[in-house]
C-alpha cells in the first residue's frame, strides 16, 4: 500500500455498551489493522451533544474562527445541564490561581495553579521535611493551534484532588501566529518556571512529574527529554494522554478513524498546515517521536489512547518504543471511547475510571523523592 507521510500530507495542504475499561500492553503488539469501533453509550451521548451544538468542521476555518467554535468541553457541560437541569460546575479544589510565566519569548503566559481540596490551607513549604505537596505540570491539547486553560479545566482539577499533587496548567503560544517549535520552547520555560518557583506556592521542586493530552502530551514528553539532556532537574512520571508522536497519516487507526469525531484526519491535516512554517516541519524529531532512538533514561510513564481516535496507532508505537528503551510503562488502551475523553470523568465512566489509573501511577511516582541526575 502506498504510504503518505505527514510531511506529504502538509504539503497537499498547502497547495490547494461496556466491555473491559482497558487493556494493559506494555509488551503486547497493538499496530495490526484497527476496525472502525462504535462509541459507548456514554461517549455516543457526548458526541451527540456536541453535534447539537452545531459547530462548524474546523478544517474549514480560519484559526480565530476555530477558536470560537463549541468544544467537547461544551458537550459535557450540555449533558449535565439536561440531566441536573442546573448549569454544570467545576470540581471543587482547594484553590485555583492564576498567574504568570515567562515564555521562552520573554513575553508573559498565564499559568493556572490547581491546589488540592485535602490540601493543608497554609502548605508548609519546608521541602527538607517533606511536607510540600508534588507538582504536576500540565499541558492542554489543540493541535498546537487552538484551546486554552479554560478548555482544560476538568482533568487538572481530578489530578490535583487524586493525586495530592499541585497541578501547573501551563498556557503556550499557538500557530499560526508563532509557529513550532515556540509552543515547545514554551512548555520547557514553563517548566523551568515551576522549578524555580515551587516553593512559592507550595510545591516541591524534587518531585514534579509532566502530565499532557493530545499536543500537550507531545509537549510533556518533550520537556522530559530536554530535563534529562540538558541535567535540569529529574521527572518522576509522565502521563502522556493519546499523544501527538509521529508523522504518518496512514496508520491504522488513521485509515479506520479518518472521520471521526471530534478528531478526524483532516483535523489533524488543518493542524498541521498551521503549525508548521515548512512541510518538513513534521520531520522534527521532537514530532516523529516514533523514529526515535534516544528513549532510553525517561520517567515511568503513563500512556492511555483511545480506540477510536486517529492517534491510537502511533500512541501504542510510542509505549512500544518507551518499553524497548527500558522505560516502565503502564499503558491503558481504552475501548470504546473518541480522543478527548479523558477529561469527561462526569459524564463518561470510562474516562472517570482511566483518570483514576493515572492518577495513582502518579501519586505512586511522585511518593518518592527522585535521585538527582548523574547521582548513583
Amino acid at each position: 500500500m502506498k504510504r503518505t507521510s505527514l510531511v506529504a500530507a502538509l504539503a497537499a495542504a498547502l497547495t490547494i455498551g461496556t466491555v473491559a475499561l482497558v487493556v494493559p500492553s506494555a509488551i503486547a503488539d497493538k499496530t495490526a489493522p484497527a476496525s472502525a469501533a462504535k462509541p459507548d453509550k456514554d461517549m455516543q451521548t457526548v458526541l451527540d451533544a456536541l453535534a447539537a451544538l452545531n459547530g462548524k468542521p474546523v478544517e474549514t476555518l480560519t484559526p480565530a474562527e476555530a477558536r470560537l467554535q463549541p468544544t467537547p468541553t461544551d458537550a459535557v457541560k450540555a449533558v449535565i445541564a439536561a440531566k441536573t437541569k442546573k448549569p454544570a460546575a467545576p470540581e471543587p479544589v482547594g484553590n485555583v490561581a492564576d498567574q504568570t510565566y515567562p515564555s521562552a519569548a520573554g513575553d508573559k503566559l498565564p499559568l493556572r495553579i490547581y491546589t488540592p481540596k485535602d490540601a493543608p490551607k497554609d502548605t508548609p513549604k519546608d521541602t527538607k521535611k517533606g511536607a510540600a505537596l508534588p507538582v504536576i505540570v500540565y499541558f492542554h491539547g489543540g493541535g498546537w493551534v487552538i484551546a486554552n486553560l479554560d478548555v482544560y479545566d476538568a482533568a487538572p482539577r481530578s489530578l490535583a484532588n487524586q493525586t495530592g499533587a499541585i497541578v501547573v496548567s501551563a498556557e503556550y503560544h499557538l500557530a499560526p501566529e508563532k509557529k513550532f517549535p515556540a509552543a515547545h520552547d514554551d512548555a520547557f520555560a514553563a517548566y523551568a518556571w515551576v522549578r524555580a518557583n515551587a516553593a512559592s506556592f507550595g510545591g516541591d521542586p524534587e518531585r514534579i512529574a509532566v502530565a499532557g493530552e493530545s499536543a500537550g502530551a507531545n509537549l510533556a514528553i518533550n520537556v522530559a527529554i530536554k530535563a534529562r539532556d540538558t541535567r535540569q532537574g529529574t521527572i518522576a512520571h509522565m502521563l502522556l494522554v493519546y499523544p501527538v508522536a509521529g508523522k504518518d497519516m496512514t496508520t491504522p487507526s488513521y485509515v479506520a478513524n479518518a472521520d471521526a469525531k471530534p478528531l478526524s484526519k483532516p483535523m489533524m491535516q488543518w493542524f498541521v498546515k498551521n503549525t508548521f512554517a515548512t512541510p518538513d516541519g513534521a520531520n522534527d524529531p521532537r514530532i516523529d517521536l516514533v523514529d526515535r532512538t534516544d528513549l532510553a533514561g525517561l520517567p515511568s510513564t503513563t500512556l492511555v489512547t483511545a480506540e477510536i481516535d486517529p492517534l491510537m496507532s502511533e500512541g501504542q508505537a510510542l509505549g512500544k518504543k518507551l518499553v524497548a528503551a527500558g522505560v516502565k510503562v503502564d499503558e491503558l488502551d481504552v475501548k470504546g471511547v473518541t480522543h478527548e475523553f479523558f477529561g469527561m470523568g462526569a459524564v463518561v465512566a470510562k474516562a472517570k475510571a482511566t483518570l483514576a489509573t493515572s492518577a495513582k501511577d502518579l501519586k505512586a511516582s511522585l511518593a518518592k523523592v527522585p535521585a538527582k541526575v548523574g547521582s548513583k
